[in-house]
């Protein structure tokens, strides 16, 4: 039961750090400044964090042009690679 609890923190924690890192880029972009790569900001949402960019991609409207289509791809990937572990975890833990 450790073990999950364990999981839900990282994917909490992940999540929330993926949402932050698409907020910094974004007011990066606004003002010009330096930015966060793609590569980045697609790794830590396919990693455990594509509820965080989901939703940052959405209230902010950050890389929602079409020609970002692959960002919607990897966030509903990511998302889907974290209930698919949740479940795993919690059946063969819990049961």
């Amino acid at each position: 039961m450790l073990i999950l609890y364990i999981f839900l923190s990282v994917f909490a924690v992940m999540n929330v750090v993926t949402f932050g890192l698409y907020v910094a880029d974004k007011r990066n972009a606004r003002k010009g400044k330096w930015r966060i790569s793609e590569k980045a900001l697609l790794l830590c949402s396919f990693f455990c964090g594509g509820i965080g960019g989901l939703i940052a991609m959405l209230v902010f409207r950050h890389k929602t042009r079409r020609e970002h289509w692959y960002f919607y791809l990897v966030n509903i990937l990511g998302i889907l690679i974290q209930i698919t572990i949740i479940i795993l975890l919690f059946v063969y833990v819990v049961f």
